[in-house]
């Protein structure tokens, strides 16, 4: 018998890039209440940066263009290989998420979400 370990409604089915893109919209989430703007922001998740760095950042900001918006990038290996739970991760994608979004309005992470780095 081939087929699927569980049906796609099945947490089972759910990929780990899956489980990420939905904390980072968790996260997203929990700010867009404070800060209507972020809906003009596109809030991306990406493996691994594209560039070779010493230092592997866990996320980045773009300003918006012409042609187009704000973009936060979240990278979902980087955030992965430094946490070893789900509550862990949660945690710190928002962390970033918040980080990301404080550099690209000009402000302070604790202006951003005021519980950051209280967690």
């Amino acid at each position: 018998m081939r087929g699927p370990v569980a049906p796609p409604q099945v947490p089972l089915s759910v990929s780990r890039g899956e489980t990420f893109r939905d904390l980072v919209q968790d996260s997203v989430e929990r700010l867009e209440r404070r800060w209507p703007q972020l809906a003009e922001v596109d809030f991306v998740v990406m493996d691994v940066p594209g560039t070779p760095e010493e230092v592997v950042p866990l996320g980045s900001a773009l300003s918006a263009a012409k042609g187009r918006p704000a973009q936060i990038v979240v990278y979902r290996r980087p955030v992965e290989i430094r946490t070893k739970s789900r509550d862990e991760r949660a945690l710190l994608v928002h962390e970033v998420v918040v980080e990301q979004v404080a550099e690209l309005l000009g402000l302070a992470p604790e202006s951003v979400d005021p519980r950051y780095g209280q967690d």
